[in-house]
């Protein structure tokens, strides 16, 4: 797992020793992160599930299905959000779900816009993706205009498509390609 460094933050996969950091992050933004994410009980806000998740966001990267990043405050002792991209899909698809969150208190700084910057690069450069999905759902306008910013095009629209804050929920899908898609080379 690599390390994004940006002029405001360090990007990295969580490990045991940020449990506690995590966890904190957890409890500090659940009103502002509930709405938009799965409904969790309330085991989802102890130590033991932190470790839990940690432990299985590792396996999964080991696995090359789904790489987590927290973004962490330059001197790393504060999370302020993360990003995952998951599902990764080999062979002729080359693709992956880009999902994010970041904590109430660091909206509307671009910090998100940031962090994702740096995210992307990597997973088109260093995991060789060609597509980035990225869905949101219709009432999420800040999400759906930093995935524009980020070059993010829509392609459809699904109903019930998850499962969020206990109910289905219809969402805007979006991709980013390649930088290099479309870009033939002459034989």
């Amino acid at each position: 797992m690599p390390r994004l460094h940006t002029p405001r933050m360090v990007c990295r996969a969580p490990v045991a020793a940020d449990t506690g950091r995590l966890l904190e992050y957890r409890m500090r933004n659940r009103d502002h992160l509930e709405p938009w994410e799965p409904w969790h009980d309330a085991s989802y806000y102890s130590r033991e599930a932190v470790a839990r998740s940690i432990a299985h966001a590792m396996a999964a990267a080991r696995l090359e299905q789904g790489y987590p990043f927290c973004i962490f405050s330059p001197d790393e002792t504060e999370i302020w959000g993360s990003f995952t991209f998951a599902n990764i899909v080999r062979g002729v698809f080359q693709a992956c779900h880009l999902g994010y969150g970041l904590a109430a208190d660091k909206q509307g700084q671009g910090l998100m816009h940031e962090a994702l910057e740096a995210g992307l690069e990597w997973a088109f450069a260093g995991l060789g993706l060609h597509r980035i999905m990225a869905n949101y759902m219709p009432a999420n306008v800040r999400s759906g205009a930093l995935l524009q910013r980020l070059g993010f095009e829509r392609e459809g629209y699904a109903r019930d498509y998850l499962k969020i804050a206990g109910r289905w929920q219809d969402h805007v899908l979006t991709a980013r390609i390649a930088p290099s898609a479309g870009i033939s080379v002459g034989v």
